[in-house]
């Protein structure tokens, strides 16, 4: 059974099936979507369940000649790399659809794009072709852009154009380096397997320019400073569920395309500018704290705060070592969760009270308090607090680049100043829980109500994934081992 091509199109099935959905059947468009994201989740979690951990080899592979004469393959597969957002990205997809009910205005086309979001997202994580690859990272660009440009806040067009033009420019720059690597490779193939076992071009300025030109856009997506200025733009101004998905998956693509392409294909590249992106994670370490420090925006201050937590999984990245990128790996998921569930629940809070301004809130706890607990629950587990999901990954970051064999020296130097960033999260993180929910309670607020029961749908599961993430970190940290092992081999870095 192609396994693989059902959980890729199946959102899409579900997206043609909504345009001969009747005008004006709203909630059956709702449940359509519904029913497309969990099924899909449901086969994600029978791969998840499936796949063999004790191996770093290909599994679920789907192979067929596409287009022969240029050395295009209809190639997917999995593998540890992939296996964990191949999992989170369907699950976060379907609570984000039951949160999308609340949405009121083209409620069909809202979730038609919704759907082709799904799609694109899940095909960059399994294809291995780079035809196939670049169709599907730039699918999820169009509809991205209209989430945000349709449904959006009051500057939700300029957000919109903003995210399209960063993103699309380091695509194109993308596209020049997947186009140098196929037409030197001697196989002439847009292979990435095949490609990384030749390890791409011979070692020297040409290796460079094409990584370079690769990391341009993976750069733009993770988002990495100086290019993160779209991110909060998009996250304020996009609805709800739009913003859990652009944190918790959009953003995973740049630092998997990392991992899958920059380090497989062109391993002695990524050890000469190691230092370098050791330097821009410290950069997003630090800085995407203290600007999230000043923010009076509830959603803004999220928005730089996975800035900041991106700069965790670059740290991880930027080790080369395998606790530095299991902990990459594993921060790619913990943060879709704890950074997912934030999203969710200052949603919450806008729905209610139509603002996300700190400063309008006060003694919230007593008028709302399961939504209090639920969010200061998940703000501990942002700020990387023992026995939540977001600690143990933190620490293998932490702990990978301390240990890190590219430049010993160096790495303790940006590693220890990098743990300025934890302090400066915990701050800004305490900061906002005594303004919003402590204290005497606000009288404009005193009509509140707590918690639905579709908010509980869409946030209680991520609030008991990253409790436990928290107590057994094996069940997604086991996953990459093997895969990270070879990958290690690959870079040939002393462990």
């Amino acid at each position: 059974m192609p396994i693989l091509t059902l959980i890729t199109f199946l959102p899409l099935l579900g997206a043609l099936l909504l345009l001969f959905t009747p005008k004006g059947k709203d909630n059956l468009v709702r449940w359509i979507s519904a029913v497309a994201t969990f099924v899909t989740m449901l086969l994600g979690f029978y791969v998840f369940f499936t796949f063999n951990r004790g191996t770093a080899d290909l599994q679920f592979v789907e192979k067929a000649a596409w287009i022969p004469s240029f050395g295009i393959s209809y190639f997917m597969g999995l593998d540890g790399l992939s296996m964990a957002m191949l999992v989170l990205t369907p699950f976060l997809s379907f609570l984000a659809a039951i949160y999308s009910f609340n949405i009121k205005e083209r409620v069909k086309e809202y979730f038609f794009f919704f759907l082709l979001l799904e799609t694109g997202m899940i095909g960059v994580f399994v294809a291995l072709d780079f035809f196939l690859f670049y169709i599907f990272w730039e699918i999820t660009l169009v509809p991205m852009y209209f989430l945000i440009g349709i449904w959006g806040g009051p500057r939700k067009e300029y957000a919109a154009i903003k995210f399209f033009l960063y993103t699309l420019f380091g695509s194109v720059v993308m596209l020049l380096g997947i186009l140098a690597l196929y037409l030197t490779s001697p196989e002439r193939t847009f292979d990435i397997i095949q490609l990384s076992k030749s390890h791409g071009l011979t070692p020297g300025f040409q290796q460079y320019m094409v990584y370079g030109a690769l990391f341009l856009g993976f750069a733009i997506k993770v988002p990495i400073f100086p290019f993160h200025t779209w991110l909060p733009d998009a996250h304020v101004e996009a609805p709800t569920a739009v913003s859990v998905i652009l944190a918790g998956v959009l953003l995973k693509m740049g630092t998997y395309g990392l991992l899958r392409i920059s380090y497989t294909i062109l391993p002695e590249a990524a050890k000469y500018f190691a230092i370098p992106l050791l330097v821009l994670a410290f950069i997003n370490i630090v800085y995407g704290a203290f600007v999230a420090m000043a923010q009076k925006d509830l959603k803004k201050m999220i928005a730089y705060s996975s800035v900041n937590h991106m700069g965790y999984c670059l740290l991880g990245l930027a080790a080369m070592s395998t606790v530095g990128l299991n902990g990459a790996i594993l921060q790619m998921v913990t943060h879709g969760i704890i950074t997912g569930a934030l999203f969710f629940l200052v949603g919450v809070i806008y729905d209610r009270a139509h603002t996300r301004d700190i400063e309008a809130f006060g003694g919230l706890m007593t008028k709302m308090p399961v939504y209090a607990g639920i969010m200061i629950l998940t703000c501990l587990g942002s700020l990387g607090l023992p026995g939540l999901a977001g600690f143990v990954s933190e620490f293998m970051c932490f702990a990978g680049a301390f240990s890190s064999q590219v430049n010993p020296v160096v790495f303790k130097i940006f590693t220890g100043l990098s743990v300025a960033g934890l302090v400066i999260t915990a701050a800004y993180f305490l900061i906002m829980i005594q303004k919003v929910f402590l204290g005497p309670l606000n009288p404009k607020w005193k009509d509140l109500p707590d918690l639905t029961a579709r908010e509980y749908v869409a946030i209680v599961p991520l609030i008991v994934l990253m409790l436990l993430l928290g107590v057994l970190p094996l069940i997604a940290a086991g996953i990459s081992v093997e895969s990270v092992n070879s990958l290690v081999a690959i870079l040939g870095v002393k462990i």
